[in-house]
């Protein structure tokens, strides 16, 4: 059996690396870091104009109706060029949550939205994940909404955050209503821009209704760890040929470093060590919508695995390039951070193989 992309995901594939290869080389990336916001208007529009914002969106709610799997080959795409979008949240997250428990008025009021890119969502998920001594969001009995998501994914420009509140309640809070603070989160990575949310007797608009929403927070963590997975995959796929490219072409002894074995072996590596989570990304997407009996378990192992195989590359990818490889001329910094900070968001490799482990009923919950 042989699995791969359709054509029809593979001129998806092409179309938005071409946009997006043509609008962020490494120029325009290093200007649009400078400015430290993690989101940018033009490229946003780009997106907005190929469709790719409602790649998820059912076509009832003016989007494309398409699979987990061609979102995916978006983000890898995205990945690439470390775009200064928030893909992963407004256009991955949020519409799944919203699909999967809102209510009919929630899914009219907020997916044409969100498709047509007139509003960008925030996912606050973390708490679930990993809880932390006086953070989290508290639902009270007179239905307010007090307390702190910290890391909400792309939340720095969003208009809206779709936050747990607790494993079965999801919220959906306008970042202008009253009570909503919104504190940005300085990372190494300037692509993109996350933030803490902190509210204060907000007026809670609950996903679904109360506790209602505990299989839609599953399943928003386990499409933004396939889109953080996918995302990373292009950012070390680039890496890797930077660093090939380098090879070809820097010379010491009167010769291309590439022509010795130790670099030839240093490259081959991450070709070997990357390829495989390619497939894995890709069946992962699959099975989120054709066999969700496979979902779960694909979507950790691809998040930690090539989490993994990522930090090696970047690695190894800065030493080929030596010194110049610690340069902002050569730009690859932009990259290593982008997959640094991917490795971390909705559980370290440690933390998602360690949930890996109790779905396989190796260790006890």
């Amino acid at each position: 059996m042989e699995f791969g992309l359709s054509s029809d995901q593979k001129l998806l594939e092409n179309s938005v690396r071409r946009f997006t290869e043509d609008q962020l080389p490494l120029d325009r990336i290093r200007e649009y870091a400078a400015t430290k916001t993690g989101f940018q208007a033009a490229i946003w529009k780009g997106l907005v104009d190929l469709a790719a914002t409602g790649v998820l969106a059912p076509e009832e709610f003016g989007g494309a109706g398409f699979t987990m799997l061609d979102a995916l080959v978006i983000q890898e795409a995205l990945g690439r060029t470390v775009a200064p979008v928030p893909f992963t949240g407004s256009a991955i997250m949020a519409p799944v949550a919203l699909v999967t428990a809102g209510t009919a008025a929630q899914k009219e009021e907020w997916l044409p939205q969100l498709a047509a890119g007139e509003v960008k969502a925030g996912v606050g998920v973390s708490e679930i994940i990993s809880r932390r001594d006086s953070n989290g969001i508290s639902l009270s009995s007179d239905g307010t909404l007090n307390g702190s998501a910290m890391f909400v994914i792309d939340g720095g420009p969003a208009d809206v955050f779709l936050l747990a509140a607790g494993p079965d309640n999801m919220a959906i809070v306008p970042r202008s209503a009253p009570g909503v603070t919104v504190v940005q989160l300085t990372t190494i990575d300037y692509s993109r821009m996350h933030c803490e949310v902190k509210l204060e007797g907000v007026k809670a608009d609950l996903l679904g209704g109360r506790d209602k929403a505990g299989e839609a927070i599953r399943k928003t963590i386990r499409a933004g760890r396939l889109a953080l997975a996918a995302d990373t995959l292009g950012a070390a796929e680039v890496m890797v040929y930077k660093a090939v490219e380098y090879a070809k072409e820097r010379k010491q002894f009167e010769r291309a470093i590439g022509s010795f074995q130790a670099v030839k072996h240093m490259c081959a590596e991450m070709i070997s060590g990357l390829d495989p989570f390619r497939a894995l990304i890709w069946y992962a997407g699959h099975a989120y919508d054709a066999a969700p009996e496979d979902s779960e378990l694909t979507t950790l192992h691809a998040k930690s695995g090539v989490d993994d195989a990522a930090k090696f590359i970047i690695r190894t990818a800065t030493e080929v390039h030596g010194g110049m490889g610690f340069t902002d001329l050569m730009g690859l910094h932009y990259w290593y951070k982008r997959v640094n900070v991917n490795r971390s968001l909705l559980g370290s490799p440690e933390i998602v193989r360690n949930e890996a482990a109790i779905a396989q009923g190796w260790i006890a919950a």
